[in-house]
């Protein structure tokens, strides 16, 4: 099994990484230096609290736009599940494929769960704000759906 690791510090580079898009290509984090740029990294496709979660970026995304950051959505789901749940919610924004899940446990978010007396590895919701310069400029590592990407679009505005 996998061990767990560290997320990076805030002030520190964040850790670069190319992954398959649901929009059909593939995102490179060195690509988007210049802009902010908000991972958020949630569990699985089409469950209650990552569907809420996408809305409301969805729902904000015009918002981050304004301010130039970009958003990106990862998960250990595969492309075919995120285009349908991207379709389903008509998200604007692309959802990233981590299906060896290399990237989370590079952000340490991939952790060891337990649910109903069951051990399992799977990914800690959180988020990270990249700043134009390719830094972590604030980390979020164990997020609560309701009020947070209020809070992250604040962060985003502070930049």
């Amino acid at each position: 099994m996998s061990k767990e690791t560290r997320a990076p510090d805030v002030g520190k580079r964040a850790p670069a990484f190319t992954l398959p898009s649901s929009t059909g290509d593939r995102v490179r984090l060195t690509a988007l230096k210049g802009q902010p740029v908000v991972l958020y990294f949630y569990p699985k496709d089409n469950t209650p609290g990552c569907t809420s979660e996408a809305q409301d970026f969805q729902a904000a995304l015009t918002a981050f736009q304004k301010n130039e950051a970009v958003v990106l959505g990862i998960s250990p789901d595969g492309i075919e599940s995120h285009g349908k749940f991207a379709e389903k919610l008509g998200l604007r924004f692309p959802l990233l494929s981590d299906t060896d899940h290399r990237v989370c446990e590079k952000y340490g978010v991939w952790v060891e769960k337990n649910m109903y007396g069951r051990t399992f590895w799977g990914v800690r919701r959180a988020t990270f704000l990249v700043d134009g310069a390719g830094k972590v400029a604030r980390v979020w590592p164990r997020v609560k759906v309701k009020g947070h990407v209020a809070e992250v679009l604040e962060a985003v505005r502070g930049l």
